[in-house]
């Protein structure tokens, strides 16, 4: 079956636009005009993945943002006319996988949910199973364990880690590491990377005390360290 994208959208033209496009590309689409409302379609359908705009009645994206990241790993791509790059960071830090100014090109809204779609379902080649000091990493079965303890990453989190397992004491730039969660890198979203290894960082801390970390190669990128 194809896959489920809900659009939480209060703009009726651009839900529709959005709506007829990822339906003449093979996708069922499901729409939500308020935040309260997407938030109540996600939690009930359980798509594939969201289209969510910022700005929204009721309750806005940024929240409903949070509040899905807080119960799912379900990817999740804003929608939004803030072109401001602060505000591009705080819908990254609050989980959301992509970031999409209006206006759009609807061919490249449906290339960025194609390869988000991707990046959850983990079709990417190289190993199996990727181990380094206490950490596991399932790469088809998309779990991460350290310290025996489980580790809930969203789709572009587990991209960078299997990108910094696979390369365990090597610096990856930011070029490179944008290169892993877009196939390409963007102009203008470097900081986005930034923002995901914050957050990553953050969840290995709080699972265990043990290595691997990952630390901040100033300048230049990241590496993930497994030993002393």
């Amino acid at each position: 079956m194809s896959a489920l994208i809900l659009i939480i959208e209060d703009e009726p033209k651009i839900a529709k636009l959005a709506r007829d496009y990822l339906e003449k590309y093979g996708y069922r689409t499901l729409v939500a005009h308020d935040g309260l409302g997407g938030l109540a379609a996600a939690r009930r359908e359980a798509p594939d993945l969201v289209l969510l705009d910022v700005l929204l009645p009721g309750l806005d994206g940024r929240e409903v943002c949070r509040r899905l990241r807080a119960e799912s790993a379900v990817p999740i791509i804003m929608l939004t006319a803030l072109a401001e790059e602060s505000d591009q960071i705080v819908g990254l830090e609050l989980g959301a996988d992509d970031y999409i100014v209006k206006p759009f090109s609807p061919a490249v809204l449906v290339a960025r949910v194609r390869a988000a779609l991707r990046r959850a379902r983990g079709e990417a080649g190289g190993a199996v199973m990727v181990r380094v000091g206490e950490l596991t990493i399932d790469t088809r079965a998309y779990a991460v364990t350290l310290g025996g303890q489980p580790v809930h990453l969203t789709p572009n989190e587990f991209k960078l880690l299997v990108a910094l397992a696979q390369h365990p004491g090597q610096t990856l730039s930011r070029e490179q590491l944008l290169d892993e969660l877009h196939g390409a890198t963007l102009g203008g979203v470097d900081r986005s990377v930034d923002s995901h290894v914050k957050n990553l960082r953050r969840k290995l801390e709080r699972n265990a005390t043990a290595l691997p970390r990952i630390e901040t190669v100033y300048g230049v990128g990241y590496r993930l360290v497994a030993s002393e």
